[in-house]
């Protein structure tokens, strides 16, 4: 199962570093992993998606984060928790004169920007959540995506919660 997990952490050298070394030093691998400022520029803020099995394995990593110098707050979203998370990923679509039509159907159902338009070529931006970039990629791909990039899930927590 994938468990969102977002830590405030200090902005300082390394912390991303001992946080990526607790999860995989415990046996996590690291599914996607997201590090940004916040809007204080002292804070950061870590998302981390894990595949776990073993609720109870997980749930002593989440202490032993929560208990590292330099992390503030840790946020474990699981299905219990209300908050919204989202992903940007960016696509160079092979496009012709052909399909490049299609493309941009396809791309402005899923409310996609359009982001650079080559001879061949499309580079498309889109964010939202699993199952939207999943039902977009399974449209999109029969095209033949050349390159891909993607952020990763950022997540918070619905509702208001005054953030350092």
């Amino acid at each position: 199962m994938r468990h969102t997990i977002s830590a405030l952490v200090e902005n300082k050298f390394g912390v991303l570093a001992r946080i990526a070394g607790m999860f995989s030093g415990r046996g996590f691998n690291i599914d996607t992993l997201n590090v940004g400022p916040t809007h204080d520029k002292l804070y950061s803020r870590i998302t981390i998606t894990v595949l776990a099995e073993d609720e109870t394995h997980l749930d002593q990593a989440i202490k032993q984060l929560d208990k590292l110098i330099n992390v503030i707050e840790v946020t474990h979203f699981d299905d219990r928790a209300t908050f919204v998370a989202r992903e940007l990923v960016m696509l160079k679509i092979k496009a012709d004169a052909g399909n490049r039509s299609n493309i941009i159907e396809i791309a402005d159902i899923f409310r996609a920007k359009i982001v650079d338009v080559a001879p061949d070529s499309i580079i498309i931006e889109m964010t939202g959540n699993e199952n939207k970039i999943r039902a977009f990629f399974e449209l999109i791909t029969p095209f033949g995506i050349l390159e891909m990039a993607r952020t990763g899930m950022v997540a918070l927590p619905r509702g208001y919660k005054a953030e350092r």
